[in-house]
């Protein structure tokens, strides 16, 4: 069992508050800049900033019995110890396709009751070591992920979850988006709910882009191409599950460069390779899926790779998770698997490195996070850059815009930091104290180490200590 201790000094020349701090002792420790794991390291912890002081080699000699015989102390030397993941793309206000579809989903649960899964899906999310994630939409449910964002976040949160980035409605073009009446066919949505805004022309996305910043987003999800022509399914199914431009590059220019002008990053789903060219000539900040094979694919993922300021996000996971839904009996769900994995490996072969983890997590089930890690190791990822995309990765993700420029700037005054304000996704001193701590060798089971996670703290504070919820 884990042994919990009080130091009253961290090294010779530099003393804390023992009642403040937190001192974590690891058995090796994962530098994600490096892509090293550095044995026995100490961590040392301000409980009340939630922000790292110090990192240092644990000399064995130096550790006090004394010291080591109650208080604040965490000895996990049997543990491997990550900076907190992230998946850059979930959706906690949806839980699995495989229990319920996204239609009956979005027009048939409440919003009390999407909410109250949401908490559930949050501490989910944390307790499987996801410290961090992006909602890049809540399908439906409103403002619901404003007001979630609030009870997740602060030195007392409401509810155990992960640090909360959201993108609001989303933004979505007339005719493009469901749910869809199968009555009334030109009706936008269904029983009053569409599962993202609607905006048309220039004037409309400036004006819904504005709106849900003002609201609180922290960022703009755009849907810049779907599958229009959804309702010829029955008759013509290459048709309607191609997917097509639904705003055109003044509309795309307008909601992009708003966005930027309030601070404000914008991610865009995107599969077509016509808009995801358009996308990155605008400066868009992240593309998500970005699945569809092209003519001309790897000069598709050369043009990504030098755009190093878009992150690409592959959503492995929710391919992967539609073909077992179907059982392999659906050749859309095929295609679609097909597709994104000779993506991602062309990709890894031409040394793509501007990748971040995100799984669409909630189309399949919360705290499974780590199936998009897997997937890019049987893909033929190196695994420690997979740990790299899943840590440090989700930061250059979902960074702020100008974070360096903001934040001195409010250092200069004294300004408190709140929890989007914090670096995290790398261990060292200033960053944010959001660690995981797991058992077993990355090297020879991968898969079986990342899910056996044993520790989870964020901000500070501990969640889960020998594999044990605490909260």
């Amino acid at each position: 069992m884990t042994q919990i201790h009080s130091p009253e000094t961290v090294n010779s020349n530099t003393k804390f508050v023992a009642a403040d701090t937190q001192r974590i002792l690891a058995g090796k420790l994962f530098d994600t800049y490096q892509l090293q794991f550095l044995p026995s390291q100490t961590i040392i912890v301000s409980k009340s900033t939630g922000i790292i002081l110090n990192v240092e080699s644990t000399n064995p000699s130096d550790l006090d019995p004394s010291q080591m015989s109650s208080g604040n102390t965490i000895d996990l030397r049997h543990l491997t110890i990550l900076p907190g993941f992230v998946d850059t793309h979930v959706h906690f206000f949806l839980h699995s396709y495989g229990e319920t579809s996204w239609d009956d989903q979005t027009t048939k649960e409440s919003l009390v009751e999407r909410t109250i899964r949401a908490t559930v899906h949050a501490r989910k999310t944390l307790m499987s070591g996801f410290t961090t994630v992006r909602d890049l939409g809540t399908e439906g449910a409103e403002d619901a992920d404003i007001s979630l964002r609030k009870c997740l976040s602060g030195p007392n949160p409401l509810i155990p979850g992960p640090r909360y980035f959201c993108a609001n409605r989303a933004i979505v073009c007339t005719g493009s988006y469901g749910p869809k009446s199968s009555l009334h066919m030109n009706l936008e949505g269904l029983e009053g709910i569409t599962g993202a805004e609607v905006a048309d022309g220039v004037d409309e996305c400036i004006r819904a882009t504005r709106r849900q910043i003002g609201a609180g987003a922290d960022w703009i999800k755009i849907y810049a191409d779907y599958r229009f022509r959804s309702r010829m399914n029955g008759l013509s199914p290459r048709f309607a599950g191609m997917p097509l431009p639904t705003f055109n590059e003044l509309e795309l220019g307008g909601m992009i460069n708003t966005a930027h002008s309030l601070g404000i990053k914008v991610a865009a789903h995107a599969s077509n390779t016509n808009t995801i060219v358009k996308l990155l000539e605008l400066g868009v900040d992240s593309i998500e899926h970005g699945s569809t094979l092209t003519p001309h694919p790897d000069s598709l993922m050369r043009l990504l790779s030098t755009t190093p300021n878009t992150i690409w996000v592959p959503t492995l996971a929710v391919s992967y998770y539609q073909v077992q839904f179907t059982e392999g009996k659906d050749p859309r769900a095929n295609q679609a698997w097909q597709s994104v994995s000779e993506m991602f490996q062309r990709a890894l072969a031409i040394g793509m490195d501007n990748i971040a983890c995100g799984g669409d997590t909630g189309a399949f089930p919360h705290g499974e996070n780590s199936l998009e890690m897997k997937l890019m190791v049987r893909l033929g990822a190196d695994w420690k850059k997979v740990l790299k995309w899943a840590t440090l990765g989700g930061w250059e993700c979902i960074r702020p815009m100008g974070w360096e420029v903001v934040n001195a700037t409010a250092g200069s005054h004294d300004m408190p930091l709140g929890d989007n304000d914090h670096r995290f996704g790398c261990i060292k001193p200033g960053w944010a104290a959001d660690l995981v701590g797991v058992e077993g060798d990355f090297e020879k089971d991968f898969e079986g180490t990342v899910d056996n996670v044993q520790f989870v703290m964020k901000a500070g504070r501990i969640y889960k200590l020998d594999g044990k919820e605490l909260v």
